[in-house]
């Protein structure tokens, strides 16, 4: 799930009303436990497969199921708790989610044979791709308009924080594998327990004809001297569009009018994960010391890329509203083809020995500089802001999924490629990729930066959702 983007004209004058509560401050964290708990357990296997392959004594073949079960999980869990959301409450489904978070992790540090590896981690990828989906919503639902974008990019800082704290558990190389991914229980559990304090979301209970339950809810969550009855009639109003809206839910994502905003943001999508940043995310130690690095050389590495990836979306995140959406993916994707293109080149001309380690590692932090920085932001932010109103769960799902599953190809498949045609050519091929995603965008992705949601809307159903029909006002 994406994070809306925030519209200064949104907010509402610096008073009593937009106080932020304490079950706010709650839910936050609840959404921040969840991005944090997606970086780390994505992130955790970059180390891991060092110390996994040598206790079970496995190849490449095992090493990419491992690592790619919680990604197939994750697509599951992405399309599963989109309809549970809907159906049974963000509460409930994120309730849930603690809950194999838990079961997940412990089962994974359990495992005695890469088979039920494989399935435990297939467990925690439902959780992950769950909590991607849900937790963001749940948070832009109950937090008030001033606050509502900077709470809800909580959930995307904590995904670099979560890297982060997996490279450097990894690098430790004292931690054994186990405990490095076992240890993810104690923030689901502590998940679990803050979700028990925190209401449904209104807006839920509202569509399920609950008015009194929606009103208590939003109350609970609100200072007592906001004007909950204003708040408390725009989420009705909000709703009983949404319900008259023709074109709603899966189906009206088949829509021809709706279609460009499905094409965007799946390609988009697509387009975040074929960047390459998957590659360097998990493989990069494998790919490190299959290539003559020491196993501590590697794992510091990727200490310092995971780092790169935190400070390059916190500047992007700063920036993205002054640069824009569409200027700032096309103007970091040359410079992550062209950081591709020379890392390609020191495998290929041979140039990969110690005396070129600096330079190897200068021109990955500059590839995860320009795409973390650009259009990792784009593949969760996009989601919520061009999709209509009555479709945007199911198109929000549907871009999650693409990426997911996406993602889970590339990672099942990389390592075999690798050994196939060379480390050096499949890093071109991955800067090939780049070049083909600033065409795509460059053609279809309109600049949605300072629009508002009904604007993009409009735009949609006049038919000019195109780069030039944005650009007239």
């Amino acid at each position: 799930m994406t994070s809306p983007a925030h519209h200064p004209e949104n907010d509402s004058a610096e008073g009593t009303a937009d106080r932020l509560t304490r079950s706010v401050i709650v839910v936050a964290l609840v959404s921040a436990i969840s991005g944090l708990l997606y970086g780390y357990d994505t992130g955790i296997i970059s180390g891991a497969l060092l110390q996994i392959g040598d206790d079970f004594d496995i190849g490449s073949g095992w090493e990419q199921v491992i690592t790619a079960s919680i990604l197939v999980g994750a697509v599951i869990g992405a399309l599963t708790c989109s309809r549970l959301a809907e159906r049974r409450g963000r509460r409930g489904t994120l309730l849930l989610v603690g809950i194999i978070f838990v079961v997940g992790a412990v089962a994974a540090s359990l495992a005695p044979t890469p088979v039920l590896l494989s399935l435990s981690r297939l467990v925690l990828g439902f959780a992950v791709g769950g909590a991607t989906q849900t937790a963001p919503v749940y948070v832009a639902e109950l937090a008030p308009t001033a606050y509502r974008g900077r709470l809800v990019l909580f959930f995307q800082i904590a995904i670099g924080v979560g890297i982060v704290i997996a490279t450097v558990v990894g690098a430790s190389e004292a931690v054994s594998w186990r405990l490095a991914i076992g240890v993810a229980a104690v923030p689901a559990t502590l998940m679990f327990l803050l979700m028990l304090r925190l209401p449904e979301s209104p807006r839920w209970l509202l569509r399920g004809g609950d008015s009194d339950g929606a009103r208590a809810a939003l109350a609970s969550v609100r200072h007592p001297d906001s004007d909950l009855d204003r708040e408390f009639g725009e989420i009705r109003d909000n709703v009983e569009a949404e319900r008259q809206a023709g074109t709603r839910g899966w189906s009206g994502l088949r829509a021809a009018w709706t279609r460009p905003a499905l094409v965007v943001g799946c390609g988009l999508a697509i387009f975040t994960q074929l960047s390459g940043i998957e590659m360097i995310v998990y493989y990069s130690p494998t790919i490190l010391t299959d290539n003559g690095f020491s196993d501590s050389t590697a794992l510091r590495v990727s200490v310092a890329l995971g780092l790169t990836y935190l400070i390059a979306q916190l500047i992007g995140l700063a920036v993205i509203d002054r640069v824009g959406r569409r200027r700032l993916t096309l103007v970091t994707l040359p410079g992550a083809a062209v950081a591709l293109v020379v890392l390609g080149s020191f495998f290929v001309t041979g140039n990969d020995g110690k005396s070129m380690i600096p330079w190897i590692v200068a021109t990955l932090i500059a590839f995860m500089a320009f795409t973390a920085g650009g259009i990792q932001l784009m593949g969760w932010l996009t989601g919520s802001e061009i999709y209509p109103l009555a479709t945007r769960a199911a198109g929000a799902a549907a871009q999650s999924a693409a990426l997911w599953g996406t993602n889970v190809l590339i990672t099942l498949s990389l390592l075999s490629i690798m050994r196939t045609f060379g480390t050096g050519q499949t890093l071109w091929m991955y800067a090939f990729f780049n070049i083909a995603a600033f065409v795509f965008l460059h053609r279809t992705m309109p600049e949605m930066t300072g629009r508002s949601l009904e604007e993009i809307e409009d735009h949609l159903q006049k038919g000019k959702f195109t780069p030039a029909g944005f650009a007239r006002r």
